[in-house]
């Protein structure tokens, strides 16, 4: 059965907007829902600051040009405490709203290489000019996912987690087009066997959690040959922007009933909202594009946002959560 889910993303900004994004995430994607993410409550609730919530053995603090790590564990600055605590609230609401759910659960977390473009070093610049930083940054990511995962178990031992890592940054990191700290340069560009090498930490850490790896990159060039090849099982990316040479990629994962998460419904809200018949068949004109019979990939389809919800208004996130639910059902 087709099922549907969402990247992450949601508006809101208070404690009361963060259980109302929960109980619509419970309420309307019962199949597969996901745990909410508010960056607009700032930097803490971040994709950046959620990740450096999960970090072992690093901590960070939030400069003017923002996050910076500030060494090993025993040192986090007030915001990087914030951050912990926000994600702590965040499960307990999580534990309380869910409490005895017993199907697939998603969680998000940023990559080893979107971090390493975005977070500087003690001393300034990103960790993506430093070979040693940022291998020792996938290295604690890596590490608190297995903590962060055994958590989530604990408060819902019922549920089969998933775990999204999130790379909106890689392609960028791969063509050498992340800018410096003085926005005068470019870093060099990142080859694949070391982009792999970081990435198979983390999705082996997962792995080895017992939850099930699936890798978000929504950009049109989404690397999804690397991403799977180094430990992935699933990728979620945008319908609307994927290239042509990357469904060969997609086409191969619905073949081995890998979950391949699809984003169909428009993540900001448009001038007319396509119909519900409409993004059914801009799916079925896809599967029909790679040769697959609908029916046959049910069970290995997720339909999802385009992207995070984060800037859609309230009342649009919501009716988008019921979109995607909806055109999964007319795919089932």
């Amino acid at each position: 059965m087709t099922v549907a889910s969402a990247v992450g993303s949601m508006p809101g900004s208070t404690a009361e907007e963060y259980d109302e994004a929960l109980r619509s995430v419970l309420g309307e994607l019962p199949d597969l829902p996901h745990l909410p993410e508010l960056p607009g409550r700032g930097p803490t609730a971040s994709m950046t600051g959620r990740a450096l919530a999960v970090l072992a053995d690093l901590d960070a603090d939030l400069q003017p040009a923002g996050w910076r790590l500030t060494g090993s564990s025993g040192s986090p600055g007030i915001d990087h405490r914030r951050a912990r605590s926000l994600l702590a609230q965040d499960l307990d609401a999580l534990e309380e709203q869910a409490d005895g759910y017993t199907g697939r659960l998603k969680v998000q977390v940023t990559g080893p290489w979107t971090l390493a473009a975005t977070v500087e070093k003690p001393r300034g610049d990103r960790l993506l000019s430093d070979h040693g930083a940022r291998r020792e940054l996938a290295e604690a990511l890596a590490e608190g996912l297995r903590d962060h995962v055994a958590d989530v178990r604990r408060r819902l031992p019922g549920a089969a987690l998933v775990v999204q890592v999130d790379e909106p940054a890689l392609p960028s990191v791969l063509a050498g087009q992340v800018p410096t700290a003085s926005g005068l340069h470019r870093h060099r560009s990142v080859d694949r066997p070391e982009a792999s090498a970081l990435l198979e930490q983390v999705f082996t850490a997962v792995t080895e959690s017992g939850a099930v790896p699936v890798a978000h990159c929504c950009a049109a060039d989404a690397p999804i040959d690397l991403l799977v090849g180094a430990g992935a099982h699933g990728v979620s990316v945008d319908l609307a922007v994927l290239a042509p040479s990357a469904y060969d990629d997609v086409a191969t994962l619905l073949e081995k009933g890998a979950p391949v998460l699809l984003g169909v419904v428009p993540a900001i809200e448009p001038a007319t909202p396509p119909g519900d018949k409409a993004l059914t068949d801009r799916v079925l004109r896809f599967l029909d594009m790679l040769g697959f019979d609908p029916a046959a990939v049910t069970d290995a389809l997720v339909v999802t946002p385009a992207c995070g919800l984060a800037g859609a208004s309230p009342a649009y996130s919501l009716a988008a959560l019921k979109q995607t639910r909806d055109v999964a059902r007319h795919l089932s």
